[in-house]
């Protein structure tokens, strides 16, 4: 964080300083929430959570070389106490984005927002210092704890922003005004919440709402392919910049093709010239995602091909995000595990099927959360779509919802075993020891909640109990 003397802070915040003998001594350090994370010169935030109580750790961080701690009661040492801790992080980072002179940057979307941000970010700091969201922490505590990790030397601040309702992104948007808004898609990730796609599109548009204007330098950039985004035009007073493989986008892909391993590659097209890219990462899906990161980098100066370079070279910055590993006996493991939706699981379905080719492909799936009515109908689509792609089986894990999955593999034209039910993770772990041969391919993929990364994990770590073994 910039430094900020805690007087300075208690005025921003609007808090009451307890057991602090100097007022002028400075936050210099990060300001966390996680006692385990404290340096020296940190700023503590103590929240009251279900489980634990940030207060119980006062003296332990300030021991640790916290300054001082953001508190709703004293605390026996160094504190800044408000009514509300939340609202006081939330204050503390408006102020702080104020007076920094980066360019915040502000993405939301229904899927692939978390690897998008990854790619701006990798991007844009082949251009200059950049700060961004940390995995997906981009809510109303973990947006305003990024954007106080900025420096005098930050100039792009970039930011993911999550929303489960109408007015989410515009609170945060007003603790974080950006300067550039991206939309990635409107879909049905917790469609049961917001009670359909027209209301999730109403609540993403807020991030291009709180753009500034043309004459002040606002721009909106908005998914040409997409057309409940494409309509966010209207909502804005900013500039508008389509990405997309549609002919009118701004910034769009031709010649789109898939490695023999799965790999992306395409002719990016920008208004100021053309450039080849070939991913790293896995899946078609990262085509839209690349071509939102390039729109945001070519409005921010970057050619063509240096933003091509940095797209090629950029990697996966967020665990459990289409993490790709090569066990020594050829079997491969694709962790997708850390969360899904009908688009993600989809997308991640098609990239199984391309980097399988040849070989046998297994899908482990579970539940996609928070899909309310339309639970039944995606589950059962995603089964079908398993089956349509020539996945060689089909592991359901869990309740309800997996047996959703396999019923809809079933009716498809599955048979015997190639798709199968489980009852958790640890069953689908013993049937994938005993079934796995070299040169498999398995995808894990599930909502959050479902915690598959541990299917994941443990297959990893059996390629590597094979490798003693074979020792």
């Amino acid at each position: 964080m910039i430094a900020l003397s805690l007087a300075e802070i208690a005025e921003v915040v609007g808090g009451q300083t307890y057991d602090i003998p100097d007022p002028s001594v400075q936050v210099t350090g990060p300001v966390v929430r996680d006692s385990r994370e404290v340096q020296p010169g940190s700023l503590f935030v103590a929240f009251v959570g279900e489980r634990v109580d940030g207060h119980d750790f006062a003296h332990a961080v300030v021991e640790a070389g916290a300054v001082a701690l953001l508190a709703s009661r004293p605390v026996g040492v160094p504190a800044i106490v408000v009514d509300d801790v939340q609202s006081a992080l939330g204050a503390l980072a408006r102020h702080v984005v104020r007076r920094l002179g980066a360019t915040l940057v502000a993405l939301t979307g229904s899927a692939g927002k978390t690897s998008t941000k990854d790619l701006v970010a990798q991007v844009l700091a082949r251009k200059a210092p950049t700060v961004f969201t940390p995995g997906s922490l981009n809510n109303e505590i973990g947006l305003p704890l990024t954007a106080l990790s900025a420096t005098d030397e930050t100039r792009f601040l970039v930011l993911e922003m999550g929303a489960r309702g109408i007015g989410h992104i515009r609170y945060l948007t007003d603790l974080t005004p950006p300067q550039i808004g991206l939309v990635l898609n409107v879909g049905t990730a917790h469609i049961g919440e917001f009670g359909g796609r027209e209301q999730i599109a109403q609540a993403k548009g807020e991030l291009v709402e709180a753009l500034p204007s043309v004459e002040d330098g606002g721009v909106a950039v908005l998914n040409a392919d997409d057309p409940l985004v494409r309509a966010m035009a209207s909502r804005t007073k900013a500039k508008v910049i389509l990405f997309g493989e549609s002919g009118e986008a701004d910034v769009r892909a031709e010649n789109v093709r898939l490695t023999d391993s799965g790999q992306p590659a395409f002719s990016l097209h920008t208004p100021s010239g053309c450039s080849e890219v070939t991913m790293r990462l896995y899946g078609e899906h990262h085509v839209s995602n690349a071509l939102a990161a390039a729109a945001v980098a070519h409005e921010l100066g970057m050619s063509a091909d240096e933003i091509a370079t940095a797209l090629s070279e950029a990697g996966s910055l967020s665990r459990w995000r289409m993490e790709v590993t090569e066990r020594s006996d050829g079997v491969t493991i694709v962790n997708d595990a850390y969360n899904a939706n009908p688009e993600s699981m989809r997308a991640a379905l098609r990239a199984l099927a391309a980097m399988g080719k040849g070989r046998r492909t297994w899908a482990v799936l579970g539940k996609m959360a928070e899909l309310g009515d339309e639970a039944l109908a995606e589950h059962d689509a995603v089964g079908r779509l398993a089956v349509r792609l020539n996945v060689g089986k089909l592991v359901a894990v869990g309740g309800r919802e997996a047996s959703w999955l396999q019923l809809g593999a079933y009716n498809e034209g599955s048979w015997g075993e190639e798709s199968v039910h489980v009852s958790d993770a640890q069953a689908a772990v013993d049937l994938l020891r005993s079934e796995l041969r070299p040169g498999d391919v398995v995808l894990v993929k599930a909502s959050r909640s479902v915690g598959l990364e541990s299917v994941a994990q443990a297959l990893v770590e059996a390629g590597t109990e094979g490798e003693v073994a074979a020792r």
